[in-house]
């Protein structure tokens, strides 16, 4: 199921009006505050008739009520950021503490440590890893999954992304280009000797970031890069959501996806690419399978199958927590990226220079891809090979996930059994050549 990607925005009644755009954030906002009191109505009753002392909850029609009633509670509910709930992992065997805390902020962004709390300290150090989480609508407690799999042998620190509406305006704005310098800043906080990884859409800042930092000598550069399905040549394999950035040009979004964050939120007048509008777009992708999963959670909470309601639950409390993107960011994102493809061609600035990923010879490459990505295409990711070509080819890897789409690259069953311990091997070998000679020859 896709999850957090551009393009989906559903169009408007008008083409090219703005004047319609902006007020929609405000009437979202009206709409929301008036379903409260219908939605407190709503839990009560679900509460009256789940309650053991009231006759009618072990009854057919008790139930089909309280579950009409979460049903509704649900759907028209505001989701807001969810916890990580990562409070341990067994690292070599033994279960270890884990607190997760910022080590680094800007307005947009905060950089997470989980912290693994050892009783002694470990015999020699474990790799440090930056994930940098997509900042495409959901927050970064999407890889949840993913900074799981790597807690137990790796040192884990990812981006937490802010949601724009709760920035303040007078906070400046925030477009690419920061994006690129946050990525640097962080590896330098973070002082060498640490491997970065890019799920999905950072794969084109976090590759423009290291190019920067080789060009300049940078003596933080990443001892290696790992990105996985992201857009790096969009040409390659097209999918539905690269096409309708092709089609749609840039004004079309400017025009009908960006609004102006309405009084109470923090960010108020910040222009924006509104969450709402984002989850509009990626339930409309799988809209029957939406309704199909929905009717399941009601005939699930009628029969008791509380396993199969927790797992619905925690599915859609992450899946329909989305944050706003801030307006410059995105548009520059969409043009870049998905419309003019300028780091491919080699037309990628970054304040003022450009952007060539020929400079990075420190840094050792892998990317990560899966056979039935409906994102980024087959071989969208393998391109960045082609661009960083002063990378010694023992210095390389490339990897295809058999039978996994675009969320199996970072999540699942399959992630977890084949390739994290890939890229473990790759990010332990990647200061020593002959073991990545072994490595790429595989």
């Amino acid at each position: 199921m896709p999850i957090g990607e551009f393009g989906g925005a559903p169009p408007l009644a008008s083409e090219g009006s703005p004047v319609l755009t902006t007020p929609m954030y405000w009437m979202y906002e009206m709409a929301q505050a008036s379903l409260n009191p219908a939605r407190a109505v709503t839990d009560a009753t679900r509460l009256l008739f789940q309650n053991p002392l009231n006759p009618w909850a072990r009854t057919e029609v008790g139930k089909s009520v309280a579950a009409a009633c979460e049903l509704f509670e649900r759907t028209t509910r505001r989701y807001g950021k969810p916890e990580w709930g990562l409070d341990d992992t067994e690292v070599n065997g033994i279960r270890v503490p884990v607190e997760v805390r910022s080590v680094w902020e800007k307005p947009f962004c905060k950089l997470l440590y989980f912290d693994r709390k050892f009783a002694r300290p470990l015999r020699s150090p474990q790799p440090r890893v930056l994930i940098v989480a997509p900042m495409s609508g959901h927050y970064a407690t999407l890889l949840r999954g993913t900074v799981e799999a790597f807690l137990p042998a790796h040192e884990v620190y990812i981006t937490d992304w802010a949601d724009a509406r709760m920035v303040p305006l007078s906070d400046g704005r925030f477009d690419l280009d920061d994006y690129i310098d946050y990525v640097v800043e962080m590896l330098h906080v973070l002082g060498g000797n640490t491997h970065v990884l890019a799920v999905c859409q950072p794969s084109v800042p976090v590759v423009a970031a290291v190019s920067i930092m080789e060009a300049r000598r940078d003596p933080f550069v990443p001892t290696s890069m790992t990105l996985m399905g992201g857009p790096i040549d969009t040409r390659r394999n097209p999918t539905g959501v690269n096409d309708l950035a092709q089609e749609r040009g840039i004004d079309w979004f400017r025009n009908h996806v960006i609004t102006k964050v309405p009084f109470p939120h923090p960010g108020m007048m910040r222009d924006v690419y509104p969450g709402f509008l984002q989850l509009n777009g990626f339930i409309s992708m799988n809209l029957d399978r939406h309704m199909d999963a929905h009717k399941r959670l009601f005939a699930n909470l009628v029969k008791g199958d509380g396993d199969l309601v927790d797992k619905h639950r925690d599915f859609y409390d992450e899946y329909l927590a989305v944050m706003d993107l801030s307006a410059e960011y995105y548009l520059q994102t969409v043009d870049t990226v998905f419309v003019k493809h300028s780091l491919p061609k080699g037309e990628m600035m970054h304040r003022g220079t450009r952007v060539d990923p020929s400079k990075v010879t420190r840094v050792a490459l892998m990317t990560v891809e899966g056979e039935n990505d409906d994102i980024s295409g087959l071989g969208q990711t393998e391109a960045t090979h082609g661009l960083c070509s002063s990378i010694p080819d023992h210095r390389r890897v490339h990897y295809v996930q058999k039978g996994v789409g675009h969320y199996g690259v970072f999540n699942g069953s399959r992630f977890k059994a084949e390739i994290v311990p890939r890229i473990h091997d790759f990010m332990v070998s990647a200061a020593n050549p002959s073991s990545l000679r072994a490595l790429a020859a595989e």
